[in-house]
């Protein structure tokens, strides 16, 4: 049993870990981070350590190679359809405690390669044991930021760095277009000296999180269901009744801005729905759900709305499965895509969204009337669909703004994990 606190709160338990410094072949200064992680870590989830750890954006294949504790040649590849297309070991299937030995400080065996085109070799150096919090990763130190993904290699990205600060360079204009163009961001906001490991620990905060999640708590399921179940609980036994245009009555939609605290998300009286975009996305979404419908005057629940007007877990499943299964196949991709951005925190710039579900859409075969390909006009009215949707449920701290990027709570994160599960499963 764990210890506890004079409170009664748990401590987590401490468990054998690596202290490992990795640094990245051939760059110069040298990226390098010092990381503490649990010897029972499987391949993939180092993987996702690394990314996190140096700024890549887990777009590429990936690859360990080398001799394990044991004195055998390793080649693991990941994904693991890509470990299986190319005959290797796959990498989920691998503990990190079959590779390296804590008590033999230096360097290691074996080696991380991603992006086998641009081919970022990441050596390691066991600095030896450590201990950890259960369900945690750290970083202790580290230098430079990651390189930018595709720039070319190490010889690439040297490149870059000295063309984006030199504004004379020949190449600065067209390599500053680029940068903006890959990464969304300004060049003149390009700092590749920097590192915040303060930061860095934040992102692998919520990437463990990720990789080794734990239920929901009773008061996660039911703030992240909380806007449904409030026009559920409206709609009770008698149903809503609605105006002649078949809209909810300027009360109610006064009353559900002001109950789910959605005064920032729409500026204005808020006593028409027709004019209150939230509330009316709201009640369309637990009609498309069949949570409610429409009889005659009112609106009223369905025999599903009846089954989960109570809340709590069997709302929550049932929401995450309509998320994850809506009627349209472009929509569900999209929402795929979607969801990975928001459990990536990597959501990317209004014009980069467009184009990246543009042209996934259109790599997956989708097409438009008479079979033109899938527009950005088309991407922008998609992703602001699902946007909406998602925000039906109570998934993020709430924003000052409506145009601010908010974090996830960690109900949040545990909702869009189960409907990543369901998503891949399909």
């Amino acid at each position: 049993m764990s210890s506890m606190h004079t409170t009664g709160t748990a401590i987590p338990s401490a468990v054998p870990a690596y202290d490992l410094r990795v640094s990245i072949q051939d760059t110069e200064p040298e990226i390098w981070r010092r990381l503490l992680v649990p010897e029972t870590i499987t391949v993939t989830e180092l993987h996702r350590v690394l990314q996190a750890a140096f700024g890549w954006e887990n777009r590429h294949l990936f690859g360990i190679r080398g001799v394990d504790r044991h004195g055998q040649p390793r080649v693991i590849i990941g994904p693991d359809d890509a470990a299986e297309e190319m005959g290797d070991e796959p990498a989920s299937g691998v503990v990190l405690f079959e590779l390296l030995d804590a008590q033999q400080a230096g360097p290691a065996t074996f080696e991380y390669e991603y992006d086998f085109g641009d081919a970022w070799t990441h050596l390691f150096q066991v600095m030896g044991p450590a201990e950890l919090p259960a369900g945690t990763v750290r970083c202790i130190g580290g230098a430079n930021r990651g390189p930018v993904e595709d720039a070319g290699g190490t010889s690439g990205y040297s490149r870059l760095i000295e063309a984006l600060a030199d504004p004379a360079d020949e190449d600065h204009q067209d390599l500053s277009d680029w940068y903006t163009f890959a990464t969304g961001q300004d060049a003149g906001t390009f700092a590749p000296y920097a590192f915040d490991a303060d930061a860095l620990n934040l992102r692998l905060d919520a990437l463990a999180k990720r990789l080794w999640p734990e239920p929901p708590t009773d008061e996660e399921v039911d703030a992240v269901v909380r806007p449904v179940q409030w026009l559920l609980t409206q709609a009770g036994a008698d149903g809503l009744q609605l105006t002649q245009d078949g809209y909810l009555k300027p009360a109610v939609v006064r009353q559900t801005v002001s109950e789910l605290g959605w005064d920032y998300r729409w500026p204005g009286a808020a006593n028409r729905e027709s004019q209150t975009l939230p509330v009316l996305v709201l009640r369309q979404q637990l009609q498309a759900w069949k949570l409610l419908r429409k009889s005659k005057d009112r609106l009223v629940l369905s025999p599903a709305g009846r089954k989960m007007h109570d809340g709590g877990r069997p709302l929550w499943d049932y929401l995450a499965t309509v998320v994850a299964f809506p009627a349209e196949a472009a929509t569900a991709l999209v929402t795929r895509i979607v969801v990975h951005w928001l459990l990536e925190g990597s959501t990317p710039s209004w014009d980069e969204r467009e184009r990246i579900i543009a042209d996934m859409l259109n790599a997956a075969g989708f097409r438009v009337d008479n079979g033109k390909p899938v527009l950005l006009a088309d991407a922008r009215e998609l992703y602001s669909d699902v946007r909406w949707t998602l925000d039906c449920l109570q998934l993020k701290v709430p924003e000052r703004t409506f145009s601010d990027v908010a974090a996830l709570t960690d109900g949040g994160r545990k909702f869009l994990m189960q409907v990543q599960e369901l998503l891949e499963g399909r």
